[in-house]
């Protein structure tokens, strides 16, 4: 066998829970320690250590991913209330992910994995669609309230030398009501902006951006306007000598452009928009488990993740030695992810010519037939097989073995 593949810089290595912790360590030891000298900077994200580190684990994974530039994150839980007496935790610790997106001030984008055998349910879509969400305020940051009938409510701001502006909400004289207080800032609009058009530089592709500025002429005009703004100033120059464009349109016309789209751009979204389309597409192509999902920083920082949770139902089947056959290839594309940035930001080409065979091993593997359970019932390949997780890595793993040593 070859000798290992060198890595220069750190890749910041944070592990996680539940069913996705045991693929983690079956794709570390399978097809990544065979190939490649890993050099990580390695946290326990775990919710365990978590607990016992008061979260701090978090945080200190989040400040060494700005230090060395690139992560790979395993999936990890965001306890409820059930969850508190399962691992005797001290408090109910906050998403792992919202931690990280706000210290980063990154941008999420989602791309599914296309292969054959799984057509999207939209026929024309033969390209991958990454939806681009934007990750701070908006109704994720809201304050709302009950109203009583003949109550008044209003918008009130107060200037820094105590000055008041208001402006009427309702006049509930006539019902009971609600209301709800939104938020956004110009410096994370902006961040969100330079994220996505980094972005579409990365992949060499359209962006797209929609609001509905038309009927919200102050809170979403804003986002169109820092948008184009940032656009015209930095990167217009840019995209034209790459030969993609940045556009903008209304939410509900950039809904139909993209049912009747081929695909293979970047679809920017408000935080709420892109909550629900992102759900909306990796259904609509086929397996929220073959959907990557990178947070990208202004600054250029990465992290990469699978975009599902940690498969709770296959984990305690495999605590209790149960057969499972869990779906690794979003695990597996966050590694190949975040190898590839790293190899490409420290001049390393065959650490990117790795991470590009371990994804062409995944999906020849799934094209050969074989496939975990999830995948078994959505394919349309005659001959296919289901198998076990473990196995799943392993043929992957023999598919890999060869092309490398081509």
């Amino acid at each position: 066998m070859a000798e290992k593949i060198k890595m220069k810089t750190p890749l910041v290595e944070m592990d996680g829970d539940e069913m996705t912790r045991i693929l983690w360590k079956w794709i570390k030891e399978i097809l990544l320690e065979p190939y490649v000298d890993l050099n990580c900077e390695y946290y326990d994200l775990g919710l365990k250590h978590r607990n016992e580190t008061n979260d701090k684990v978090t945080f200190d994974s989040a400040e060494a991913t700005k230090k060395y530039g690139v992560a790979v994150k395993c999936a990890t839980i965001t306890p409820n209330a059930a969850r508190m007496p399962e691992y005797n935790l001290k408090e109910m610790w906050k998403s792992p992910n919202g931690t990280i997106r706000a210290i980063l001030d990154g941008t999420v984008f989602r791309t599914p994995i296309i292969v054959k055998g799984i057509s999207p349910y939209i026929p024309t879509w033969t390209k991958p669609i990454t939806i681009a969400r934007h990750a701070y305020g908006d109704v994720y940051k809201n304050t709302e309230m009950r109203v009583d009938k003949d109550s008044k409510a209003e918008l009130v701001v107060t200037d820094k030398d105590g000055n008041e502006s208001r402006e009427l909400i309702y006049d509930f004289s006539d019902s009971d009501g609600i209301i709800q207080g939104i938020h956004n800032k110009d410096e994370s609009i902006a961040g969100f902006a330079r994220a996505c058009l980094n972005y579409g530089l990365d992949l060499k592709q359209d962006v797209w951006f929609a609001t509905k500025d038309t009927i919200s002429k102050k809170y979403d005009h804003r986002f169109k306007d820092i948008f184009q703004e940032i656009y015209d100033n930095e990167y217009k120059e840019r995209y034209e000598a790459a030969g993609i464009e940045y556009f903008y349109t209304l939410i509900d016309d950039a809904v139909a452009r993209v049912i009747r789209s081929n695909g293979g751009y970047i679809w920017a979204c408000k935080n709420y928009d892109g909550d629900v389309m992102s759900d909306m597409i990796s259904t609509a192509y086929g397996s929220l488990a073959m959907m990557t999902s990178v947070l990208v920083s202004p600054d250029g920082i990465y992290e990469y993740e699978a975009a599902h949770g940690t498969v709770q139902r296959h984990y305690y089947k495999y605590l209790k030695g149960e057969e499972t056959s869990t779906n690794s290839v979003a695990t597996i594309f966050a590694w190949s992810g975040a190898l590839r940035k790293r190899g490409e930001l420290d001049d390393t080409p065959n650490l990117v010519d790795f991470a590009n065979k371990l994804e062409q091993a995944t999906i020849q593997t799934i094209e050969d037939g074989v496939m975990t359970g999830d995948l078994y019932l959505l394919s349309s390949l005659e001959n296919k097989k289901k198998v076990d997780s473990e196995t799943f890595l392993k043929e992957i793993g023999k598919r890999l073995d060869i092309l490398v040593n081509e």
